[in-house]
């Protein structure tokens, strides 16, 4: 069942431009996941949709390198330290349960944005800091970044619908090999299912690329996903507190 839903997160996420590491944290969540494989797993299956969607958007000529950079420079060291951090486990689901929550906000309200056409530049400042911001939470979450990363940019108009889901793609790749790099000194073990989740990803992840590079962005596709994170996100939470 849960190698079902992961097929099916990957091709709702890399249709929108996403990896898919929130939803796979918050379906381990709703699954009951041990805490210890969580954060390798999801961003072992980031690093495996994000390939795909890199390949695809890239190919499709929706990337920008002056707009990707300065946040990747920031973003990957950061990155990198906080897959090296461990936090302790009442205080991982609590923060997952918050970052998923507050995903789920943010792609909620920025869902009818990713049917607008947009485009100025940021300030290079404002690239910096936000690149370190959130590759520090994608390393010690797993959640790969680009569910802060595409909201924001449409929010501030920093690019086109198609601009950001490369560009949001691209980001989850780099920085979820910097997170599992980091996580790396932890010696984690993957469970025996990982195979058959990292194939499902990979089916999905191929098909949802292939639309989402393809087509404009979804709205109900961003709701759906909206929904999965409420969801898994409040159940983190509350688990963390009960």
């Amino acid at each position: 069942m849960l190698t079902f839903f992961f097929l099916l997160i990957a091709l709702l996420y890399s249709s929108v431009g996403l990896g898919g590491g929130s939803g796979y944290l918050a379906l381990m969540g709703l699954f009951n996941v041990d805490l210890a494989v969580m954060r390798p797993v999801a961003l072992g299956l980031n690093i495996l949709v994000a390939s795909i969607g890199t390949y695809k958007y890239t190919r499709a000529g929706f990337f920008s390198w002056k707009l990707f950079l300065p946040f990747a420079i920031t973003s990957i060291p950061f990155a990198f330290l906080g897959g090296c951090l461990n936090l302790d486990g009442g205080i991982y689901r609590a923060f997952i349960g918050v970052v998923l929550l507050y995903s789920a906000i943010r792609l909620f309200l920025t869902a009818k944005k990713a049917e607008e056409r947009t485009s100025t530049s940021p300030p290079l400042w404002a690239s910096l800091l936000t690149g370190a911001i959130i590759g520090f939470v994608a390393g010690i979450t797993g959640v790969g970044g680009s569910i802060f990363l595409a909201p924001l940019i449409l929010l501030m108009n920093w690019a086109s619908p198609k601009e950001t889901a490369g560009i949001s793609v691209v980001f989850v790749l780099v920085n979820s090999i910097s997170g599992f790099l980091g996580y790396m000194s932890h010696a984690p073990e993957f469970p025996p299912q990982i195979i058959y989740w990292g194939i499902a990803v990979i089916v999905g992840g191929y098909f949802g690329a292939e639309y989402g590079s393809n087509r404009l962005p979804n709205l109900l596709i961003r709701k759906i996903l909206a929904g999965i994170l409420l969801v898994g996100g409040a159940k983190m939470f509350f688990s963390a507190l009960g």
